[in-house]
């Protein structure tokens, strides 16, 4: 039988996670040679473009040697020596959780419920990726860690708050990344950098464990180079935990992916420009929207004059940082490693506004609910862009737009799928967004698959080499 060729480390850091799967099973790769190339290109690259905060290369290299030694035994957890990174906003035990910030340095005693179910299933943790001050951001220019550069290009925003995360992916620093959404934190950097997310139905994926922004908004968000590995990694990460107050218990499993393309009901904005999307993304929206005549089956125009898209994304930012006035007391107290002023500006605002103010912002939720539901009786899945722009610069102005787009389905508690949907006339990638029904995830993941694979414009991973 004629021996295959060694599979190159370049082909290692540009695979998805299920062709690594692949080539693990038949010993194609070993996880110590696949952790050695990701630590090899975090060491030379990850100065370049500032994904990583934390890393050990002891550590990983032990678990990849432990990972090695199941492979041989022949007893392997469904992700067994693949190397995933962990946004610095989640618990692993023996490291401190930053989430963004100069004071917090005492490691902690657990790991978050997602770092365990990665445990089991025999990931490989790289380590800790960049992000926004407190999560409260979208560029993740962190001002006590430094700012996350675009791969596709230095000097750019990768996006935020999960910025690193989203950034370590697209560079082939990671096969795939863990991170949090609140109102896009997941989708906006993955449009930047050219990467598939995906924010999970509310409560789908327990949150104990993770630093948390507004707990009525924050999911735990996946990241990686397909829409087949964010279902993998769902399947995975998903669950009821009883320790999670907002874990979200099924009666009955997923929404199965059997969507029929030709009776398909998708949905679409009627005036993007209206809502501040920038002409070069509707361009690239509409060029896409022509790959598909029968996949997105019969179109129509759905009715969102009763939602003001920038007012209610100013409700949920409200919400969090109403809620970090709490989670953070004492960070803003401490007077040896101070919060930025930019932060402690933000939280004022929370600060000053009444008891009321932050009710009327949390009915935004009831009404996002339903409309949500009246929305989802006359159509099966939302298509927009993800972000109204693309990546700017890191030292120009920062659009107070981004999450105008995602809030929608933070705020109903929807599942919602970002996908490279190709190129702005400057060369950086945007991102499409699918918004389904709660419980719709793995249908919108599939209808996403299909949609990829007929686009065909993803970046060539990795981004830097």
């Amino acid at each position: 039988m004629n021996q295959q060729p060694p599979i190159n480390d370049l082909d290692q850091r540009r695979a998805t996670m299920c062709q690594l799967l692949h080539w693990l099973a038949v010993d194609r790769v070993q996880p110590q040679s696949l952790a050695e190339t990701y630590l090899e290109a975090i060491e030379r690259l990850n100065p370049e473009i500032n994904a990583y905060v934390s890393l050990s290369s002891a550590m990983l290299q032990e678990q990849a040697l432990a990972a090695q030694h199941r492979r041989r035994d022949g007893v392997i957890g469904r992700l067994d020596g693949l190397p995933i990174a962990l946004k610095d906003n989640f618990d692993v035990a023996g490291w401190p959780t930053r989430a963004g910030l100069a004071g917090r340095r005492q490691p902690v005693a657990d790991d978050a419920h997602v770092v365990s179910r990665l445990r089991a299933s025999g990931a490989v943790i790289i380590g800790k990726t960049n992000m926004d001050e407190g999560a409260l951001g979208a560029t993740t220019d962190n001002p006590h860690y430094g700012a996350t550069h675009n791969p596709h290009r230095h000097g750019y925003t990768a996006g935020g708050s999960s910025g690193g995360a989203a950034a370590a992916v697209a560079a082939g620093l990671a096969v795939a990344a863990v991170g949090s959404d609140s109102l896009g934190s997941i989708r906006i950097p993955a449009s930047y950098c050219g990467v598939y997310a995906l924010k999970p139905t509310h409560g789908e994926i327990s949150a104990r464990g993770m630093v948390p922004a507004a707990r009525r908004l924050d999911t735990v968000g996946l990241l990686a180079r397909s829409a087949d590995d964010l279902t993998v990694l769902l399947q995975v990460l998903a669950g009821y935990d009883a320790d999670d107050p907002r874990s979200r218990r099924r009666r009955v499993a997923l929404s199965p992916p059997d969507w029929e393309p030709g009776r398909l009901r998708a949905g679409f904005l009627p005036d993007l420009a209206g809502l501040g999307v920038q002409r070069e993304v509707i361009a690239v929206f509409e060029a896409a929207l022509a790959n598909w005549p029968r996949e997105l089956g019969e179109r129509r125009t759905v009715d969102f004059s009763d939602w003001d898209f920038a007012r209610t994304r100013r409700a949920g930012f409200l919400l969090m940082e109403a809620e970090m006035l709490g989670t953070f007391a004492a960070d803003l107290a401490d007077t040896e490693s101070r919060v930025s002023e930019h932060f402690r500006r933000l939280l004022s605002y929370a600060a000053g506004k009444s008891a009321a103010d932050y009710a009327c912002a949390d009915r935004v939720l009831d009404a996002a609910t339903l409309k949500m539901r009246r929305l989802f009786a006359q159509i099966d899945v939302l298509v927009m862009p993800t972000t109204p722009q693309g990546a700017f610069p890191l030292d120009g102005p920062v659009p107070d737009s981004q999450a105008d787009l995602t809030s929608f389905a933070s705020l109903a508690g929807c599942p919602a799928v970002s996908i490279p949907m190709g190129y702005l006339p400057d060369g950086l990638p945007v991102g499409l967004q699918l918004v389904g029904a709660r419980g719709s995830d793995l249908r919108l993941l599939e209808l996403a698959s299909v949609l990829a694979a007929t686009l065909d414009v993803e970046p060539a991973y990795p981004a830097i080499r």
